[in-house]
């Protein structure tokens, strides 16, 4: 019996997003200025209320100051080990934007860098994504789910 069903508060996993913004240049990553400190993907948490969307295209904009058209999806990252801090699955998707980033909200620096000259250390799982993601552009085909 599951624990709503026992009238126990439920545990899930919280929504976030992440996204691959492709610029020229490369792709844009945020300097983090919270624990965990690093290197990410722009994303965040998911608001009550808002779409998976328009909760990746407003991480997108509060983060970096660029608007967002989503592309494609990639996947959905859900170890429950991805995150330090607690449990949180991430749709990640894949958009193209144009200009220059600058870093806003908790990100302390937006950047672009290529694929073959990331910085180090990278945050959560972003690691993965992006190998994940290099292989999509360089076959089309998506990640299976993990």
């Amino acid at each position: 019996m599951s624990a709503a069903a026992e009238g126990a508060t439920p545990r899930n996993p919280y929504p976030t997003v992440d996204v691959i913004v492709e610029v020229e240049g490369g792709i844009v990553l945020i300097e983090r200025s919270h624990e965990p400190v690093g290197w990410a993907l722009p994303g965040g948490f998911v608001d009550y209320g808002e779409t998976v969307e328009t909760g990746a295209r407003r991480e997108v904009m509060e983060e970096t100051g660029l608007e967002v058209r989503l592309e494609a999806l990639l996947g959905v990252y859900s170890d429950p080990a991805r995150d330090p801090r607690q449990h949180n699955l991430s749709v990640v998707y894949v958009g193209q934007a144009s200009g220059a980033p600058k870093g806003g909200d908790d990100a302390a620096r937006a950047e672009v860098f290529s694929l073959d000259a990331l910085p180090e250390p990278l945050c959560f799982d972003h690691a993965q994504i992006l190998a994940d993601y290099r292989r999509f552009r360089e076959t089309g085909e998506r990640p299976p789910p993990r």
